[in-house]
């Protein structure tokens, strides 16, 4: 018989751990300090794998991703938190939790298990740890470069019919950026903005969500977020969960925040696909409905912690990228209303295929980066800050570069392909943890 408190205790170890090995720090308001666990919202007392002194001084210190890693804080903390062996007793777990939640421990300790090995690998204890692995631990399926020639000749056609014609690459590029430049987002009206697409995303996610979906979640909180521009991010923007203020009762608040990079160069258009994909019906409404499940029982502690790198976030991701058609109650991108629409998620999708692209070029064929950013602006059609971040801060990162940029296309394809083969009323609540905890690969065990 699984023993809950056991099977609480070793995750929450193994994942805080690993976690504590990266840096990072899952009670951190700001995603510049979250790393691989992206939250914590149950009830459950931090173990020492956070509280321990070396592990504070592990964080300060950046973990084994610091320009020059602090040896003796990464032995101090592995000599009081055995995170391999947390690690591995939650593979030895997960054996005993049933078929679907089993199936999700076994993947997520897989996940760590690979995480484990490239810190080591970084501390120049391992081996390098093999790409491929990587890119299957974290999406289920080897890595593959990125095929962007469908996505850039429906770009063309919409923007020559909006008077924006192209007819060589340079030219293409040079049309998405005049394009994108009649668009911009006024940088000081982002909140204002933000307000009004989530208005109407949420309605659309009340039509064409909620009726799918149990009726004790559809009062649950799907869009409590506030904007917050950050100056200077390495990242365009970081959706930071947060779910553990309380109402009076007792109940949760369901509460997020999103930190957005003050100097990034989109279009009203692709604003309304990030808002979606962050907000309602993607990350906030995603985590919150699964705070919500937890609270009632259905889903365990291992839902509270959600994890980077693994195939839950690659799910996660998936849903978020799809989350635009699910509010319109559509399948597929020229079934959206109006060009606009279509081309800014269009450019969207293509830069998360520049994100396996660049994961791609940078980890299994070795180009330098400016040769990645170059390829990522030409053939992606990114901005020039985008193309710069993906082949640097994000591509060259030892950890995401090679196991969480694979991940975005990776979710994209699979929950497009499932929402295509599924009717809304099986695959929204397959999605959303409905039928129990799933991750890129076993949602297919609650949709066979």
């Amino acid at each position: 018989m699984l023993d809950e408190t056991l099977l609480t205790r070793t995750t929450a170890t193994a994942i805080l751990g690993i976690d504590a090995l990266f840096g990072g720090d899952v009670l951190d308001p700001s995603g510049t300090g979250r790393f691989i666990a992206d939250s914590w919202f149950s009830s459950e007392p931090l173990p020492p794998a956070y509280t321990h002194p070396a592990a504070a001084a592990l964080r300060k210190a950046g973990g084994v991703v610091a320009k020059v890693p602090d040896l003796a804080a990464v032995d101090a903390y592995l000599s009081a938190v055995d995170v391999a062996a947390a690690v591995k007793a939650l593979s030895r777990l997960a054996g005993q939790a049933g078929d679907l939640r089993g199936a999700y421990l076994s993947g997520m300790a897989d996940s760590l298990q690979a995480m484990w090995e490239l810190g080591q690998e970084l501390l120049g204890r391992g081996p390098k740890l093999d790409y491929d692995r990587c890119v299957v631990t974290s999406t289920g399926r080897p890595p593959e470069p990125s095929r962007p020639d469908e996505k850039r000749r429906r770009v063309a056609e919409l923007l020559a019919k909006a008077g924006y014609r192209s007819g060589s690459a340079d030219e293409l590029l040079a049309a998405v950026d005049a394009w994108r430049a009649d668009r911009l987002v006024p940088k000081k009206s982002i909140a204002q903005l933000a307000d009004a697409f989530i208005a109407q995303l949420d309605e659309g996610t009340r039509r064409h969500l909620l009726p799918h979906l149990p009726a004790s979640l559809r009062d649950v909180p799907r869009a409590n977020i506030t904007f917050l521009p950050i100056a200077d991010a390495w990242f365009s923007g970081s959706m930071n969960y947060v779910g553990r203020a309380r109402n009076a009762d007792g109940s949760p608040q369901y509460e997020a925040t999103y930190e957005i990079n003050a100097s990034l160069e989109i279009s009203v258009p692709e604003f309304a696909q990030l808002v979606s994909h962050e907000v309602v019906p993607g990350h906030v409404t995603n985590f919150a409905l699964t705070q919500g499940l937890h609270v009632a029982g259905k889903l365990g502690f291992e839902a509270t912690v959600l994890t980077m790198n693994t195939r839950g976030a690659a799910l996660s991701e998936g849903i978020a990228n799809n989350a635009i058609l699910m509010a319109f109650g559509v399948t597929e991108v020229e079934q959206l209303p109006g060009a606009d629409l279509q081309l800014g998620t269009l450019l969207a999708l293509l830069q998360d295929d520049a994100k396996n692209q660049s994961s791609w070029l940078t980890w299994r064929q070795g180009l330098p980066q400016a040769e990645v950013a170059a390829t990522l602006r030409r053939d992606f059609l990114c901005s020039a800050e985008r193309a710069d971040k993906l082949s640097g801060a994000w591509g060259r990162h030892p950890l995401l570069g090679r196991m969480y940029l694979p991940a975005y296309r990776a979710g994209t394809e699979k929950v497009a392909e499932l929402r295509r083969r599924h009717r809304p009323e099986k695959v929204i609540p397959a999605l959303y943890n409905c039928d129990g905890l799933v991750d890129l690969v076993t949602i297919d065990q609650v949709l066979k």
